[in-house]
C-alpha cells in the first residue's frame, strides 16, 4: 500500500471522533514495531520522524525503508516530519518523499511564524504533501525543541483564524497543557489539560483538525519494567490517558507519542539483557524490545486514540 498524506485521515478521524496515533520512531526496529501494531489493530497511523531520528536513520534510507515496509502493510500510513525547525528542512523532507511535514516556527513572532509556514505550505502542497504548524509553545525538551516556561504558553484562540487562513495549513498543533519528555510535571503535581481553551479553538475553527504534542502518558507498567531492570526514572509523570481519550472525542485528530515508545523499548531491552546474560545474539534482546513497543502501541490505539478498526473508513 502506498504512503498517504494526512488530509483524508484527519477528515475521517474528525467525523468519527477518534485520533490518529503519531508515534515517534528513532530507528527501523521501532518503525517495524509500530507498523505491526497498526496492522494488528487495523488502525491508520503516522510514522513521525524528528530531525534527530532522521539523522540517525539516514536521510537516504528512510523513504526506501518505508516503501519496503509498506509492501506488507494494508492500513493507511503517513510519513511525517515532526518539529521541522526550518523551512529548508521541511522542503528537504518533501523532496525525500515524506507525505506530511510540520514546520515549527512557534518560537518566532506571530507574523514570522505565518511567513515561514506559508512558504512551506506553498512548496508542500505543490507536491501533494500535508502541512502542520504550531501556535503556542509546548513545554519540555524533545530533540531541539526547548521551552523555558515549564507550562508552556497556551495557544490563544483569538489567533487561530488569522493564522490558519493566512497560511493554508492542513492541521494545527495547539498548546493546552501537554509537555514534551518524561518529566512533564513535578511529583505531586496534578496534570491538567485546558479543555476550555480547546473548546474555544474548536468554536473558531469548526471542522478543522487539531494536534496534541507531548502527549505521552508514561504508563506505570512500562516504567516499572524499566526501573526493575536497572533504569532510574522513578519520578517520570505523563498526561493521564483519560484526558487524551477525551481530547480525541473533540477536534483533536492527531496525538503525538514519543517518550512512551522509548520507555517501552528500553524497558524490554533491559529486561532481556538481565534475563539472558549468557547470550550475545542481538535478536535475543531486540525482539522483546520491539514486542514491548508493539504491545504499548496496540493498547493506546484501542484504549486511548480509539482508532482501532478505522483503517478502512
Amino acid at each position: 500500500m502506498p504512503l498517504v498524506n494526512t488530509k483524508e485521515m484527519f477528515l475521517k478521524a474528525y467525523q468519527g471522533h477518534y485520533a490518529i496515533p503519531a508515534f515517534n520512531v528513532d530507528n527501523v526496529d521501532v518503525m517495524k514495531a509500530v507498523l505491526k501494531a497498526a496492522e494488528n489493530t487495523k488502525s491508520p497511523v503516522i510514522i513521525a520522524i524528528s530531525s534527530g531520528a532522521l539523522k540517525f536513520i539516514g536521510e537516504n534510507y528512510i523513504r526506501e525503508v518505508m516503501d519496503c515496509a509498506m509492501k506488507e502493510i494494508t492500513v493507511p500510513v503517513a510519513l511525517h516530519l515532526d518539529h521541522g525547525k526550518s523551512v529548508e528542512l521541511c522542503k528537504k523532507c518533501v523532496d525525500l518523499g515524506f507525505t506530511s511535514v510540520m514546520i515549527d516556527a512557534s518560537s518566532c513572532e506571530f507574523e514570522e511564524n505565518i511567513r515561514q509556514t506559508k512558504e512551506v505550505v506553498e512548496y508542500a502542497h505543490s507536491h501533494n504533501v500535508s502541512v502542520e504548524s504550531e501556535l503556542g509553545a509546548i513545554a519540555g525538551i524533545e530533540d531541539e525543541v526547548c521551552v523555558d516556561d515549564k507550562y508552556g504558553h497556551f495557544t490563544h484562540p483569538d489567533d487561530v483564524i488569522e493564522f490558519v487562513s493566512k497560511t493554508g495549513i492542513d492541521s494545527l498543533a495547539i498548546a493546552i497543557g501537554t509537555a514534551h519528555g518524561a518529566y512533564k510535571f513535578k511529583p505531586g503535581q496534578k496534570p491538567q489539560l485546558r479543555f476550555d481553551i480547546l473548546e474555544e479553538i474548536e468554536a473558531r475553527l469548526p471542522n478543522f483538525p487539531l494536534v496534541l504534542h507531548g502527549a505521552s502518558s508514561v504508563p506505570q507498567a512500562s516504567l516499572k519494567i524499566l526501573n526493575s531492570y536497572g533504569g532510574k526514572m522513578p519520578e517520570a509523570i505523563g498526561i493521564p490517558e483519560a484526558m487524551l481519550l477525551e481530547a480525541s472525542k473533540h477536534a483533536v485528530c492527531k496525538i503525538n507519542v514519543g517518550t512512551d515508545i522509548r520507555v517501552a523499548y528500553v524497558g524490554g531491552l533491559r529486561k532481556a539483557l538481565v534475563e539472558n546474560p549468557e547470550k550475545f545474539d542481538l535478536r535475543t534482546f531486540i525482539a522483546p524490545a520491539m514486542d514491548a513497543v508493539t504491545a504499548l502501541c496496540e493498547d493506546k490505539i484501542k484504549n486511548v486514540f480509539n482508532s482501532a478498526g478505522h483503517a478502512n473508513d
